[in-house]
């Protein structure tokens, strides 16, 4: 078995990759040599400290960031050099850590706008009712996306990015902002979407007790570097990673 690929992964499961990847912002290294595996029908949690190198690696698996050294690979494919738009065609959605909505269109319409990969005409627009159930937001289908409450734009948010059909699925944040009972619904919906299209999720995210609950397995960044990897279990008694959250003294 592959580093980074956890045990019983059947060998065909698709997988977006990155090899070690290193991306620089002038004279600081956000990335060093790091390597992550997407794995459909997996939740990866990937969490670490502020300034870690969390959304960079985002970026790089969604195209937005090129990195100076390292590979892409989708499917085994090469994917470096491709374009955001061509990884987004190719399977591969994200969310943003801002809630990016068409405000004064309802609900119903800001997932009609994503949903060109849904179809056409009215078996697009039963695609996108059928997505809004899913997320759980059929109830308020008619009401513009801006008068929604926080949460509730955040759960909008994740259903437009799933009307682009991905195959691979990546959160930044998606519970930035919400309460205990918004998170559990969250984790709820994510589970949903693994569960009933079997695609690969990775999700950012500050919140650890989400974290635990959700994800097959984690990966911590701190300084740009891979710290630990596993199970929720293992990662949470590793020593580097209590030492990257509390310090030394912990």
């Amino acid at each position: 078995m592959e580093a980074g690929v956890p045990e019983g992964t059947p060998q065909a499961a698709a997988q977006l990759e990155a090899r070690d990847v290193s991306v620089r912002f002038g004279g600081l290294m956000a990335l060093d040599g790091v390597t992550v595996r997407v794995i459909e029908g997996e939740v990866l949690g990937l969490i670490g400290p502020n300034g870690s190198g969390k959304t960079t690696l985002l970026n790089v698996l969604s195209g937005v960031v090129r990195p100076v050294s390292g590979s892409l690979f989708l499917n085994g494919e090469a994917a470096s050099r491709w374009s955001s738009r061509r990884l987004a065609r190719k399977g591969v959605g994200r969310t943003f850590q801002g809630v990016r909505l068409f405000r004064k269109l309802t609900v119903h319409e800001n997932v009609l706008v994503a949903a060109h990969a849904l179809g056409r005409g009215r078996k697009r627009r039963q695609a996108a009712l059928e997505l809004l159930e899913q997320t759980d937001l059929l109830a308020v289908a008619h009401q513009p996306a801006g008068s929604l409450p926080y949460g509730t734009q955040r759960r909008l948010a994740l259903a437009r990015t799933l009307a682009t059909n991905p195959r691979f699925l990546l959160l930044d944040e998606p519970a930035a902002g919400l309460n205990d009972a918004e998170g559990d619904e969250l984790v709820e919906s994510v589970r949903t979407v693994k569960d009933e299209r079997g695609c690969g999720v990775m999700m950012i995210e500050h919140d650890v007790r989400l974290i635990m609950q959700l994800c097959d397995r984690i990966q911590v960044l701190d300084y740009g570097r891979t710290i630990a990897e596993g199970t929720p279990a293992e990662v949470r008694r590793d020593p580097l990673v209590i030492e990257a959250y509390l310090g030394k003294s912990a």
